[in-house]
């Protein structure tokens, strides 16, 4: 499919058992479908968290099996907390666990990516493995680790300098790469 579809996987697996995976930029549906094209390809098993509407009866089965999270994004929950844990018990249990997340939360056009990606590493101490999906030059896989040291800002400044030649299958919704603790903390 990947090949039908002039895609080229590139990078490697990291040595890392359990890590969060960034799935940026995130503008399409089509998105999911090449991410998991290249996680079989790579023979990796993502774990990913959706929105629960997608984990409708039919489908939700298939979805879960897959590696799907339910994920109401509307109300309140310790997600990060929760993810972080399962995380941390992968890493102790010697099951990796690769959690996949979109970082910018949605298809549509955002001002911030969500937190969330930085803070349940941070809080598993497992590093952050910027995966990618570029239409411009049709390849996508991992590119390098980011351990989060603290320092918002600086780790943020390596994510952009990563994904800044990166092009969404809809450009147009690509918002910039920046978090909201950026603001506060610069």
């Amino acid at each position: 499919m990947l090949k039908l579809g002039g895609w080229q996987v590139e990078g490697e697996i990291p040595a890392s058992g359990s890590y969060v995976l960034i799935a940026a930029p995130h503008t399409s549906n089509w998105d999911f479908v090449w991410t998991m094209a290249i996680a079989i390809v790579l023979r990796v098993r993502l774990s990913w968290m959706g929105k629960h509407t997608l984990f409708k009866p039919l489908i939700g089965p298939l979805f879960r099996r897959w590696g799907g999270i339910p994920i109401r994004r509307r109300e309140s929950a310790n997600r990060v907390t929760e993810m972080a844990a399962q995380l941390r018990a992968s890493v102790s249990a010697a099951e990796p666990m690769v959690l996949l997340v979109p970082a910018e939360g949605t298809r549509s056009l955002a001002a911030y990516w969500k937190s969330g990606f930085y803070h349940i590493a941070s809080a598993a101490g497992v590093p952050i493995v910027l995966g990618f999906l570029d239409y411009g030059h049709r390849r996508g896989g991992f590119g390098p680790t980011v351990l989060p040291s603290g320092d918002v800002g600086r780790d943020m400044d390596a994510v952009r300098a990563f994904y800044s030649d990166c092009v969404g299958k809809r450009p147009e919704k690509m918002g910039p790469i920046r978090l909201k603790e950026e603001e506060i903390t610069r």
